[in-house]
């Protein structure tokens, strides 16, 4: 994942630092050096795990070249220089799709809102629920504008939407739930581990980070996302299997398991879908295998590896607000970030 550091030298001309320049990263890159002249955006510096190129007045980069341009570069990486650097300049805003500060432990997360309120500089992080849709930017407005919300129900993760949009339809019976993982695994649609996916971990971040945009539930998830009620789909037999490729040759001993679950759903006239449920009257955030009627949105809206996010509110009470869209891929995360950027302006 990539992260970003934004710095305001003047209304017109920000330095952006980009920090990490994988996928996402470099993917954001190719959206900087491609936004519309003139372009109030400079890029002064590129870090990645082993190099940095650092220009305070602006590297001079080609979305051809700049990969080569950091591999050349004779500097290390060195993250507390780079901050000196930019504050240096001006101050420094954060920018980032990585999930695990704003969905770590309560202390944690409020040392990081403390520094912003003491220091003025912003944390933005619209990318780490559904990449490029605007989920928490939506969820930000409703609660600004003076909206109760009520509830926040979705699937949340790419991976498991895709797993259970294939394997549990509108139809009697279907693939084998090991050979969905495979192919879901072969598409890169899961972690190299597929129990990193199947474990819930990734939505109960997720909906640690939108619980605390909630001013009544800001301080319910003391232990970040580890609080969060949490179904584990990794069979108890397979969770100390070490790599990837051993999990998915031993899944097909717990397919039956699957099976059942399915058919039970299907006797209802329902569907299996792996879906994020924050309840704020109830007080309830649980990330869980869920049934759903075969007519509602969740069975019939979704398709591959799509994000859908429902908000129950005051206002939206009788039709709740649904956005929905691709929630993974590194273009839509670079815009997310983009968004994000755009926002500072």
């Amino acid at each position: 994942m990539a992260a970003q550091l934004a710095v305001s030298t003047s209304p017109k001309i920000w330095c952006i630092a980009v920090v990490g320049v994988g996928l996402v990263g470099g993917e954001f890159i190719s959206q900087l050096l491609a936004f519309p002249a003139p372009s109030p955006f400079r890029i002064v510096s590129l870090t990645s795990s082993k190099t940095t190129l650092y220009s305070p007045n602006g590297l001079t980069l080609t979305s051809s070249g700049w990969k080569q341009d950091l591999g050349r570069s004779g500097l290390k990486a060195d993250l507390p220089f780079l901050i000196r650097e930019l504050t240096a300049l001006a101050g420094v805003n954060l920018i980032t799709p990585n999930k695990k500060a704003f969905s770590a432990d309560l202390p944690l997360y409020e040392s990081i809102a403390a520094a912003s309120l003491d220091s003025g500089a912003r944390f933005l992080n619209e990318a780490t629920v559904g990449a490029g849709l605007p989920v928490i930017s939506t969820l930000k407005d409703l609660v600004a504008t003076g909206d109760k919300i009520v509830k926040i129900e979705g699937v949340f993760s790419g991976t498991m939407s895709y797993i259970f949009n294939e394997f549990s339809t509108t139809k009697e019976g279907g693939p084998l739930f090991s050979s969905v993982v495979r192919t879901a695994r072969e598409k890169g649609y899961t972690e190299p581990h597929p129990a990193d996916d199947l474990n819930g971990a990734d939505v109960a971040r997720k909906l640690t980070i939108l619980s605390r945009y909630i001013p009544a539930l800001r301080s319910a998830l003391k232990d970040g996302y580890q609080s969060v009620n949490t179904k584990s789909l990794v069979p108890p037999e397979l969770e100390g299997i070490a790599t990837g490729d051993e999990f998915i040759k031993r899944l097909p001993d717990f397919d039956a398991h699957f099976d059942q679950m399915r058919a039970n759903a299907f006797k209802e006239n329902k569907v299996l879908r792996f879906a994020g449920v924050i309840d704020v009257d109830a007080g309830i955030i649980k990330a869980d295998l869920e049934k759903y009627p075969v007519t509602h949105p969740f069975a019939t809206a979704l398709g591959g590896s799509d994000n859908i996010i429902m908000f129950h509110t005051a206002r939206y009470g009788a039709r709740p607000l649904i956005v929905q869209g691709a929630g993974a891929g590194a273009a839509v995360t670079a815009m997310g970030v983009m968004s994000d950027l755009l926002k500072l302006v």
